[in-house]
C-alpha cells in the first residue's frame, strides 16, 4: 500500500510541474558540459509544442528528494559517472514513479554510464529503440530513427532504453550528441540544418514525456 501511496503522489506532482532539470552527478564527469543546451531546448518547446516550461532548468542531485519535482531530468558529459547507493536508490523510485532520465553520452560517458545504469536495474538490460517508436513519429518525423548530429568516431547513432511494463522510462543517447546540437549556434559552429534536427528531435523527447 505505501508503494502505491507514493506512486499516485509522484504523478500528481509531475503531472502539474513546469520545470526540468540537469542532474549533478558525482565521479569526476563534467555534468555542466553544454550549459546553454537545457535553455535552448526549452525555448525550442515552449514556441513549437505548446509547451510551458520554465526557461531556467534546475540543477538536481541523483540522491535529492527534489528529483521527484521534476517529470524530466537529463545527464550528459564526456568522463566518468558514480551513482553511490542513494543515487541508485533514489533514481529508481524516481523512474519507477513515473520520472523519466534522458542521458546524452557527449562522447566519452558510455564506459562509464552503462554500469551505472546497471546499478540501477540490475535485472532490465538496456534495449535499443526502433525507428517505428512513439518517439521518432511526433511531432516531428525521424523515419530512421535517432539522428547523428556529431560525428566522432563515425559510428551510427543509437538510442537505447530501459522498459517498465513497456513504458520508457529511461533513454540513453549514444553517437549522436544530442546535446551539442542543441547549444547555441557559435558554440560548435553547427549549421542551422543540424541545430534544428537537434533540437525537432529534443522536441520529441519533451513530447513524449508529457504526452505518454
Amino acid at each position: 500500500m505505501k508503494k502505491i501511496y507514493f506512486l499516485l503522489v509522484f504523478i500528481s506532482v509531475a503531472s502539474y510541474s513546469q520545470e526540468i532539470a540537469l542532474v549533478k552527478y558525482s565521479g569526476g564527469g563534467d555534468w555542466y558540459a553544454n550549459p546553454t543546451s537545457l535553455p535552448n531546448l526549452i525555448k525550442f518547446c515552449n514556441a513549437n509544442i505548446n509547451t510551458k516550461i520554465k526557461s531556467k532548468p534546475r540543477t538536481v542531485e541523483p540522491s535529492s528528494p527534489d528529483l521527484l519535482s521534476y517529470p524530466f531530468v537529463h545527464m550528459t558529459g564526456h568522463g566518468n559517472v558514480v551513482f553511490s547507493d542513494v543515487d541508485v536508490i533514489n533514481l529508481r523510485n524516481y523512474l519507477l514513479g513515473g520520472g523519466f532520465l534522458h542521458i546524452d553520452d557527449n562522447y566519452g560517458m558510455d564506459q562509464y554510464i552503462r554500469k551505472e545504469i546497471r546499478k540501477i536495474f540490475p535485472n532490465n538490460n538496456l534495449v535499443e529503440i526502433p525507428a517505428n517508436h512513439a518517439l521518432f513519429q511526433k511531432p516531428f518525423s525521424f523515419p530512421y530513427g535517432l539522428p547523428k548530429i556529431h560525428e566522432h568516431d563515425g559510428k551510427r547513432p543509437q538510442a537505447f532504453g530501459i522498459f517498465i511494463d513497456s513504458k520508457l522510462v529511461l533513454l540513453y543517447t549514444y553517437e549522436c550528441d544530442l546535446g551539442d546540437g542543441w547549444e547555441d549556434s557559435e558554440v560548435n559552429n553547427d549549421p542551422f540544418e543540424v541545430r534544428e534536427k537537434a533540437l525537432k528531435m529534443g522536441a520529441n523527447i519533451i513530447n513524449y514525456i508529457f504526452t505518454n
